[in-house]
């Protein structure tokens, strides 16, 4: 079976990062990249947002090779971006699914899923990860249940202060049904 497409115009860059590593690397990839390669919604966003590498010591290449201001960056007008500040759930690494399998002779992408993600916006909470959560709700569909038990498992005990958190994800929730149609 032939690998999945890479959309135009991550193909071409990630053709490229795939020719210049040196060694194998596994990236686990979240944000609009995901929204948009993953799961075929359309979400413009310039930048792979990469919460771990692996090996790690691979990152600093990568970066070299495909981070901001590099020459691949210029050229194609995207780059891999290192996440710094991020909480995602406590098992997020059991759940990764992988992106373009069998594509890439060094790169192995691989997205968070779903609720991963949506859980990984939540802190942020901007216009645009609403937006997300709104689209990936109909194109996965999204349960709230699921949501819910995975944010009170795995990601709410990581929160120094989840309050905040527990009200965004009761809006969340309430944007989700209206997504889905589903009250």
């Amino acid at each position: 079976m032939p690998p999945d497409p890479v959309p135009s115009p991550w193909n071409a860059f990630l053709d490229d990062v795939d020719r210049q590593i040196g060694s194998p690397v596994a990236l686990h990839c979240l944000g609009g990249f995901v929204v948009a390669a993953r799961h075929g919604l359309p979400r413009p966003t310039a930048d792979i947002d990469v919460l771990a590498a692996t090996p790690h010591p691979h990152l600093v290449e990568l970066l070299t090779i495909a981070g901001k201001g590099s020459a691949l960056a210029r050229r194609h007008h995207l780059y891999v971006d290192p996440v710094t500040v991020a909480t995602v759930p406590e098992s997020y690494e059991a759940r990764l699914q992988p992106l373009f399998p069998n594509r890439f002779t060094h790169l192995r992408l691989f997205a968070l899923d779903p609720y991963d993600l949506v859980l990984a916006k939540l802190e942020r909470n901007s216009e645009v990860d609403r937006d997300d959560v709104r689209l990936l709700a109909r194109a996965v569909p999204l349960e709230v249940n699921v949501l819910r038990r995975r944010y009170l498992q795995e990601l709410r005990p990581l929160l120094g202060t989840a309050a905040r958190e527990d009200l965004t994800l009761d809006l969340w929730a309430e944007m989700i049904a209206e997504a889905r149609g589903v009250r």
